[in-house]
């Protein structure tokens, strides 16, 4: 007998025929036969109230035999309590080797259900076309797959490992790498804020080097014109007394005082001219408003009708002096001006405009309210909607000075920054030749959208270029 059928001999002899189990405290009856203490006595309860089973007082019949057996009579059997016990704990006796259907050993492996099967699973419809292995060589197979999977998974595993150990390498490389730029902007923006700072105080200490030296020159002037107006003022006292005198007192000693006035010397100063040679000017600055550039666009629909707009990329003229929307609403009709074709409500924006100025000219450039008058003259001043910067070229259009007229600039850059903080209510505006602030405008805050604004010349007075487009007046 070989070890598979021993095996299965041995699990029988340690199967209870009433619950196909295991025995569990097995006693044994008159006939000889073994069950479960617990099964047998369930048995016999269900026997108890059936009529014609129990033949005599007290006895049952066993479920074997049919044999009587009296109930007082169950031994132990603890020899098969330790065969049962044995059978339940060895490997090769567990009770999933046994088929659930037929309770026979699994023999056999079905290769198309991928299941072991027993010996009358093999013979039944459902496995008689199958193929089927026996389940020693079955499992040999799959010992080989299985040992070729493991040696698989092992290597991907030390490849995993060492892809997990070159990105923990990777990840801290990049930590410090971090860490070394953070430092790094934290250190360079330290110095720079020492260098602007020491800067700031070097623009500071010029402007009041040149403060302390033109007043110390007005000083000067005045104390040159006070005295100049005291002697005057003495001398012409002297000569009103001699007025008020009679004729001959008059007469009398009158060429002193003549001769104080035909050797009177008068010394004027020179006029101090008025203007700052010590500029605003942040080093870096120009370079940190580019970082909120757009790219302004002029409107040829609101272009005064001879404005000309030349676009260079596209190499033709965006507009024609006159067309048939020259008495358009959006249309500039008192000025040579236009605006952008954005209008900004919030944000921070900056832009460029390139100028070649000839002859005498006022230009002007900045923002204006979306909703300013188009056919009017009025002031180019904030009260109006314009917060804009006059550039003037020659004496001709010298301005007026007053509460209403804009920033003007007598020597324009061929250069100009406009830098618009919507939420801060300011209009700046910057050299960028040489990165000079030029001047802002402050309000608490705007009551609209504004539009970038540009407003040129007279004919022949020169171009203005806006991004990719280049505008003059028609002469």
């Amino acid at each position: 007998m070989d070890a598979v059928e021993l095996a299965r001999k041995l699990q029988e002899e340690a199967t209870c025929s009433i619950c196909l189990d295991y025995f569990i405290d097995p006693v044994m009856t008159a006939c000889g036969h073994n069950f479960c203490r617990e099964c047998i006595q369930l048995s016999w309860e269900k026997g108890r109230g059936k009529k014609g089973r129990r033949k005599r007082r007290g006895s049952f019949s066993c479920p074997e035999c049919r044999e009587m057996s009296p109930q007082r009579n169950l031994r132990p059997n603890r020899l098969l309590t330790k065969v049962a016990e044995m059978a339940r704990l060895h490997p090769s006796l567990q009770k999933r080797d046994l088929c659930k259907i037929h309770q026979e050993l699994l023999k056999l492996f079905c290769q198309d259900d991928q299941s072991p099967i027993c010996v009358v699973c093999r013979e039944s419809r459902e496995h008689r076309l199958h193929t089927v292995f026996p389940i020693d060589e079955a499992t040999q197979d799959y010992k080989v797959k299985l040992e070729q999977n493991i040696d698989y998974l092992r290597e991907e595993m030390m490849k995993t490992e060492e892809a997990l150990t070159k990105e923990d390498k990777t990840m801290k490389e990049w930590q410090d790498e971090v860490k070394n730029r953070r430092d790094r902007i934290v250190m360079e923006f330290e110095k720079m804020c020492v260098f602007l700072a020491e800067e700031e105080q070097r623009l500071l200490q010029a402007l009041k080097k040149e403060e302390d030296e033109t007043v110390e020159k007005l000083l000067e002037n005045k104390a040159i014109l006070d005295q100049q107006s005291r002697s005057l003022e003495m001398l012409l006292l002297e000569l009103e007394d001699k007025r008020e005198h009679s004729a001959l007192q008059m007469l009398q000693d009158m060429n002193r005082p003549l001769d104080k006035i035909k050797n009177l010397v008068t010394r004027y100063p020179e006029t101090i001219p008025f203007g700052l040679k010590t500029v605003c000017r942040v080093p870096g600055e120009i370079e940190v408003l580019k970082c909120f550039q757009v790219d302004v666009m002029p409107d040829a629909a609101t272009a005064y009708p001879y404005l000309l707009l030349y676009e260079s990329r596209q190499r033709c003229y965006l507009n024609s002096p006159v067309d048939s929307t020259l008495h358009s609403t959006d249309r500039f009709l008192a000025y040579p001006c236009m605006v952008g074709q954005t209008a900004f409500s919030e944000g921070r924006h900056y832009w460029e405009v390139g100028m070649n100025l000839t002859g005498d000219a006022l230009w002007a450039l900045g923002v204006c309210r979306d909703n300013i008058s188009r056919k009017d003259r009025v002031p180019k001043s904030p009260e109006n909607g314009f917060w804009v910067m006059q550039l003037s070229k020659g004496q001709k259009y010298l301005p007026i000075i007053g509460d209403t007229t804009p920033f003007t600039l007598m020597e324009p850059p061929s250069h100009v920054g406009v830098f618009l903080d919507y939420e801060a209510g300011d209009v700046s505006f910057y050299n960028v030749n040489n990165g000079s602030h030029l001047h802002t405008y402050s309000q608490a805050e705007f009551s609209g959208p504004l539009q970038p604004f540009f407003c040129l010349g007279a004919p022949k007075s020169g171009q203005m270029v806006i991004s990719t487009v280049t505008a003059w007046v028609k002469g």
